[in-house]
């Protein structure tokens, strides 16, 4: 299953929406070959792992193989055949699956199938990784909205922008890469017309860390603004609204936005954090202090009013970014 998830992180910013899957099919005399889904409209990693082993060898030598697969196969019909159907042609004698699938074309349906052909399904294995690497999807499935992850690049001291509204670069190169890689794994990113009258950012994927995925050519994150850009700004075309952001949010859920990356400045990040909207932190660290309080906070607006009700989060990776850190956390709740 490990070889199964590494598979599937090589086209992470390939398949949206459709779910980066891996698989690993092994013969009983020990041949083995893997594969990943493929970007929409192609074969699900189920059928490329399978189609690799049969060039490899032959179809005869499929028979009574184990597939290890990190989602489980779909049963339904969509762009491509069912998984299902393919697996059982092949005459593969057993199955084991990471997690269920929640879409619910599949809920399980795919499990069902290969159990009722005959072949041996173990269902779980992995599953707490296997969660974790699949978790946008998993968001979006269950719920119709994205996965929503802020990305803040802020001072020890918690502050984001100088008082002169200033905050190119607080961070060093290596952690600007990685925040490209965050956008490529985006299928929008969103942000402030405040950010867009500051900084005229492109919110374009570029500049990618050494052996990141490279997104589809044609593929870049849709773009959304709360509020209105100006005309001229670099952003456009892009989506701009008002109002509600679980509005939003299902609005870009049912646009098939799997993950939405929030870059806004204070007000935007204050808001979608008041709001409890937030799946995923991921703060960059700064070997560096403003050193006052007239610098911009990382989150503007109320905070908590007492130590009993700060809020409260896991923090699920640490790592070292050329000078800078980057600190990854979720909400107690997830």
């Amino acid at each position: 299953m490990a070889r199964a998830m590494a598979a599937a992180a090589t086209v992470r910013t390939t398949t949206s929406p459709n779910p980066w899957v891996g698989a690993v099919v092994r013969t009983a005399d020990g041949h083995e070959a893997s594969g990943a889904t493929e970007p929409p409209g192609g074969r699900h990693a189920e059928v490329v792992a399978l189609d690799a082993l049969a060039a490899a060898h032959d179809r005869d030598a499929l028979r009574g193989a184990t597939v290890r697969s990190t989602l489980e196969p779909c049963r339904h019909p969509g762009r491509t055949a069912p998984c299902t159907d393919a697996l059982i042609a092949a005459g593969v004698g057993r199955v084991v699956i990471g997690i269920e699938d929640p879409d619910p074309l599949v809920a399980g349906a795919g499990i069902a199938c290969l159990r009722a052909a005959g072949i041996d399904v173990a269902v779980g294995v992995a599953s707490d990784a296997v969660t974790a690497q699949l978790s946008p999807y998993l968001t979006h499935r269950r719920t119709g909205r994205p996965h929503v992850v802020l990305k803040l690049a802020a001072t020890l001291d918690g502050r984001v922008a100088a008082p002169d509204g200033s905050s190119q670069w607080i961070t060093g190169p290596e952690a600007r890469a990685d925040a490209h890689r965050l956008r490529a794994e985006s299928d929008a990113v969103l942000v402030g017309a405040g950010t867009v009258r500051a900084d005229d950012p492109s919110l374009t994927v570029r500049d990618l860390p050494g052996g990141a995925p490279a997104p589809r050519p044609d593929a870049q994150p849709l773009r959304v603004v709360l509020g209105t850009a100006p005309p001229a700004a670099r952003i456009h075309p892009c989506l701009q609204r008002s109002g509600s952001l679980p509005d939003l949010l299902d609005e870009l859920g049912g646009r098939g936005v799997v993950q939405v990356m929030v870059e806004g400045g204070p007000t935007v990040a204050g808001s979608f954090h008041r709001a409890g909207l937030i799946d995923r932190y991921v703060l960059y660290l700064a070997p560096a202090l403003f050193g006052g309080d007239d610098a911009r906070p990382v989150l503007a607006g109320a905070g908590a009013p007492s130590v009993a009700e700060l809020w409260r989060g896991r923090i699920t990776d640490v790592a070292r970014l050329g000078p800078d850190l980057r600190v990854e956390l979720v909400p107690e709740r997830t």
